[in-house]
Parts: structure tokens; sequence; C-alpha cells
């Protein structure tokens, strides 16, 4: 059996997602790819194999706790162990707030905040009893209050996981397990694409006059790519991280101080 560490990444068929499982990989992992898009699932794998890494597609549904079961027993099944799990699967659209309906909230929280809870729980109840492990949950500035998000279930649903971060710690760290969560600012992936082709036509812009308008409030002068939030997970998930524990540490370029 490999002693190379094993993790999982939901969310992990394209965007943040596919470049923090690329990421690992590179660090040496063993990755299970995760996600209800099989294509971009298995081009992921596809990509990290290439790269010479071991991995592995789940296709799961982040809100049924049945898939998460299956997940994470598949993970360990594969591979021996689960040492590090990231919490990337994420969805959202631009909704006015008259118009968010119930249906909307339930679907948003369903797959942000419910989802992050079972993989949270089931990958502890492995850790607890396996010596330990590192979860980092991806949040996201609109949790901290950030006022220009797509719609209020998403800033609400990664407000969730904020708290969930920082509770999850104070009961898991008798454990060695640390749980921590990196809140992205504007990052350039699809889902932010569209965030933005959605916020200009609202607004009377084109997309290239408002992105130009949002960077020129980062301190950083530029939005995020997919990079730099990777290298924070991959910071978080390692030993040079193993005094941290509770934290919901922003990639943002600046842009809030929180």
């Amino acid at each position: 059996m490999s002693t190379r560490p094993a993790a999982i990444v939901t969310g992990a068929a394209g965007g943040i997602g596919k470049v923090i499982s690329q990421f690992l990989g590179a660090e040496g992992f063993r990755v299970v790819v995760a996600d209800l898009d099989v294509d971009g699932g298995e081009a992921t794998v596809s990509d990290l194999r290439g790269g010479g890494s071991d991995a592995l597609f789940v296709a799961a549904d982040v809100s049924l706790q049945s898939h998460i079961q299956g997940l994470v027993a598949q993970t360990v099944s594969t591979f021996g162990a689960l040492d590090v799990v990231v919490s990337c699967a994420g969805i959202t659209r631009v909704i006015d707030f008259f118009d968010l309906t119930p249906a909307d909230w339930d679907t948003i929280l369903a797959v942000n905040a419910r989802g992050c809870f079972l993989l949270l729980q089931e990958a502890a109840r492995y850790m607890r009893d396996h010596g330990g492990g590192s979860i980092v949950n991806i949040a996201s500035i609109a949790g901290k209050g950030y006022r220009d998000t797509s719609n209020i279930a998403y800033a609400s649903s990664k407000g969730a996981v904020i708290t969930m971060t920082r509770i999850a710690a104070a009961a898991l760290g008798r454990y060695g397990i640390r749980v921590n969560s990196v809140c992205p600012g504007m990052t350039r992936t699809p889902m932010m694409d569209n965030w933005l082709d959605g916020r200009a036509e609202a607004s009377g812009l084109t997309t290239q006059e408002l992105t130009s308008k949002l960077t020129s409030g980062l301190a950083l002068g530029r939005l995020n790519r997919p990079e730099d939030v990777a290298a924070a997970v991959v910071f978080l998930a390692s030993p040079a991280a193993a005094a941290i524990t509770g934290q919901s540490i922003n990639v943002d370029g600046g842009l809030i101080w929180d």
C-alpha cells in the first residue's frame, strides 16, 4: 500500500476545484475527483494521470448523504487512506433579492451548506479513528458580508460554511483534525464569468467595463486566478499549517479586510 497521502476534492470537474486537484497532485497526493459532471471529472483525472498523479473519479451529488458516504468509502477502499478533504462544490447564479424563490434558496443551500456539512462530518468520522487530517472548506468573502454578491442565498450558504468551519475546528481538534476555510474573492472561473455577464447587463455596462471597475477597488489591482486559491488550500492542508485551525482566510486581492 502506498504511503502517499490521499485527498478528496469535490467540485473538481472544473474551475477552482480542478486547479486545487492539480496542485495537490503536484504535491504528491493521490486525488479523488468528485463531481456530478462526469465528462469534466474524467477530464480532470486524465490530466492528473498525465502529470504522473494517481487519481480516481467518483460521481457524487454532495447534497445526498448516501453519495458522500460512498465517496469516502470508495476513497478509503481504493487508496487505503484519507488525509485531506477539500469541499469545493458550489453553485450560484445572479438573482435579485425580490426574485429569489424558496426553491432557489433550497437548491443553493443544499449544495453549498448541506453538502459541505455532510462531507465534513463523514470525513471526520474516518479521520477521528485514523490519526487525524486536514479539512479545507471553500467559502467566499460573500459569507463575510461582501455586498456585491450574486444573491442572498449564496451569501448565506457561505456564511454557514465559515461558521461550520469554526465549530468543527473546536470539536475535532482533540482528534488531530484541523478544519479551515478559504474565502475567495472575485476569481476568474466559468461561474465568475457568468456572474460578471449578469451583473454587467443589469448595470448597463459591458463585461470589460465592469471588470475594470471591480479591479480598480482591489489593492492588488487584479482578479484572482484559480491558482491563487489553490495555493492557499495546499498550504492549509500541509504540515506548514500544523497550528492553524478554525480560520477563514481571504484570498481576494485585498478587497475586504476581515
